[in-house]
C-alpha cells in the first residue's frame, strides 16, 4: 500500500497573565503559534514518510523498549521502521501520580536525542514532552545497536497510561 504523509506539527498558545494595581489592570498575553513545522512527504529536510502512534499502559514498576527499527506497525498495518526520527511526543494520560520516564534503555539505546545513554525525561501526570528535529539529519536510528526507546512507569503501586506519537523517515 502506498501512503503519503503531510501536515503541520505546532505549538499553539493562548495564555493570559493578568495583574492589577491601584489604578490599572495589566495583561501579558501570549497567543498564537509559538512554533510550527510544516511536513511534506519524503525523507529530507522538513519531510517525513513514517508515522506511528499508540496509547499504551504499563503495569506498576514496569517498562518497555520500543524498537524503532523493528516490529512497530502503522495504522495501515505497514512496518514503521525508522531510519531517522523527526518528532516524538509522549503524553501522560494518567492522573495517579505515576511518572512516565522516557529514555535510558539498558542496551541498544536510541540515544542521540539526549546527551548520555542513562538520560531520561520525566513526564509528569497530565504532562507531555515534544521533541522535533525537522532537518535532514534528524535523530538517526541504527538497527540492532541504537534503536530502543525505553518507556518506564515509575510508580510502584499503580499502572500508567501514555500516548506516544513518532514521526520520521525511512531513509
Amino acid at each position: 500500500m502506498a501512503t503519503t504523509l503531510s501536515g503541520n506539527l505546532s505549538i499553539l498558545s493562548n495564555i493570559d497573565h493578568a495583574g492589577s494595581s491601584d489604578l490599572s489592570t495589566l495583561t501579558d498575553k501570549i497567543a498564537g503559534m509559538i512554533q510550527t513545522w510544516t511536513i511534506t512527504n519524503g525523507t529530507g529536510a522538513n519531510q517525513a514518510d513514517l508515522m506511528w502512534h499508540d496509547q499504551r499502559t504499563l503495569a506498576a514498576s514496569t517498562s518497555e523498549d520500543l524498537d524503532l527499527s523493528g516490529p512497530l506497525t502503522d495504522a495501515f498495518g505497514e512496518a514503521a521502521s525508522f531510519a531517522r526520527v523527526k518528532a516524538i511526543i509522549v503524553a501522560s494520560a494518567t492522573t495517579n501520580g505515576a511518572l512516565i520516564q522516557v529514555g535510558g534503555a539498558a542496551g541498544n539505546q536510541f540515544l542521540n536525542w539526549v546527551a548520555d545513554a542513562t538520560d531520561i525525561i520525566q513526564v509528569r501526570p497530565g504532562g507531555f514532552m515534544m521533541l522535533v528535529a525537522p532537518d535532514a539529519t534528524a535523530y538517526a536510528v541504527t538497527a540492532a545497536t541504537g534503536d530502543l526507546l525505553k518507556i518506564n512507569n515509575s510508580d510502584a503501586a499503580a499502572s500508567a497510561t501514555y500516548d506516544i506519537y513518532i514521526i520520521g523517515a525511512s531513509a
